[in-house]
């Protein structure tokens, strides 16, 4: 499958759980709703998404596209926004006022972000990019997400060089602690959202 395919199916799974969550339960009811489950099922799904982003595309979008390098670059400023903000949502809990902030304020970032990707650089890319090109970099993200990190790691710079190094490490640790927790079995990877 080629990359933006393979991204849009990300896209598309993260748009449906945005869409759910942009009327999450505040309050006491928070907690009973299973607000809990969802945005756990978000920050693997997103945290997954950002690092083979920033690990695989980012780069390849940098040496192929003329403006790369600024394209890159405001993605992933975005991206760094967006996995604080997972960070306060992995650290809090439903109902409480910070966590429910950081989910709105999430959802209309990470909406943003979508919008960025698809209509500003993917155009670009695709015209950039051989077919060719995309396929094997499609491969290359799907692989990479089986094995990517399952949590937000906001203070891991987004450098590709330490992504494939430490990130590696990271990933091992949070596939072990979701094992260990439940969290792997409670949170299937990829939950399909139509």
């Amino acid at each position: 499958m080629d990359a933006l395919t393979f991204l849009r199916q990300d896209h598309k799974s993260v748009l449906g759980m945005l869409e759910v969550l942009k009327d999450a339960p505040t309050g006491p009811g928070a907690q009973a709703s299973g607000l809990s489950t969802m945005v756990t099922n978000l920050i693997i799904a997103e945290s997954q998404h950002e690092a083979i982003e920033q690990q695989l595309f980012w780069p390849a979008v940098r040496q192929a596209v003329e403006n790369g390098d600024t394209l890159a670059d405001t993605a992933i400023e975005q991206e760094q926004a967006g996995k604080e903000l997972l960070q306060r949502l992995e650290d809090g809990k439903p109902g409480e006022p910070d966590y429910q902030e950081a989910l709105q304020q999430f959802v209309v970032e990470a909406r943003e972000h979508i919008a960025y990707e698809q209509d500003v650089v993917w155009p670009q890319v695709e015209a950039a990019m051989s077919r060719e090109a995309l396929e094997s970099l499609g491969e290359k993200l799907e692989a990479a997400k089986k094995i990517a990190p399952t949590r937000p790691h906001p203070d891991t710079p987004p450098n590709p060089a330490v992504l494939n190094t430490m990130g590696m490490a990271t990933a091992m640790v949070d596939h072990v602690r979701d094992a260990v927790s439940g969290r792997a079995a409670d949170n299937p990877p990829d939950p399909q959202i139509h």
